[in-house]
């Protein structure tokens, strides 16, 4: 007996076995910040349970929870069994990287897309300069 595939998948969907993992990390750098994107598949906006910390040394941490959820269509209430689970599980989670220099965690701004990418962007370090003030940072 031949089993079908609960699930068809064509194109560049075939190429990927799974739904993507969470806690991918893509890290851009410009002259005067970083910019990281973390993949975090299964954290809705809003039950967006994320706390971010971001340390001088450019190490982030990235804590949240995934929550439970239930198989519900929410046009006839009717409640469905899983059949089928390739997104991560509800649980908590924790990501930590480092970026490739100091950063000023005062001058960020996180950003976290409906496609369940977490986007931030941050200063680097300002060192003074040899008057001894401050380079004031550029605007992105």
């Amino acid at each position: 007996m031949e089993s079908k595939s609960l699930v068809n998948l064509t194109g560049t969907a075939k190429a990927a076995k799974y739904a993507p993992p969470l806690g991918l990390v893509d890290i851009g750098e410009s002259k005067h910040a970083y910019i990281f994107r973390v993949s975090l598949p299964g954290v809705c906006k809003p039950q967006c349970n994320v706390k971010l910390d971001i340390r001088n040394d450019g190490r982030v941490e990235i804590e949240g929870i995934i929550q439970e959820s239930e198989f519900i269509n929410k046009h006839s209430n009717n409640k469905y069994k899983p059949k089928l689970q390739q997104l991560p599980p509800s649980g908590s989670f924790n990501i930590i990287f480092n970026l490739p220099g100091r950063v000023d965690p005062r001058l960020t701004v996180p950003s976290f897309r409906n496609t369940g990418i977490l986007e931030v962007v941050i200063m680097k370090h300002i060192t003074p300069n040899n008057s001894g003030t401050p380079v004031a940072p550029i605007p992105i």
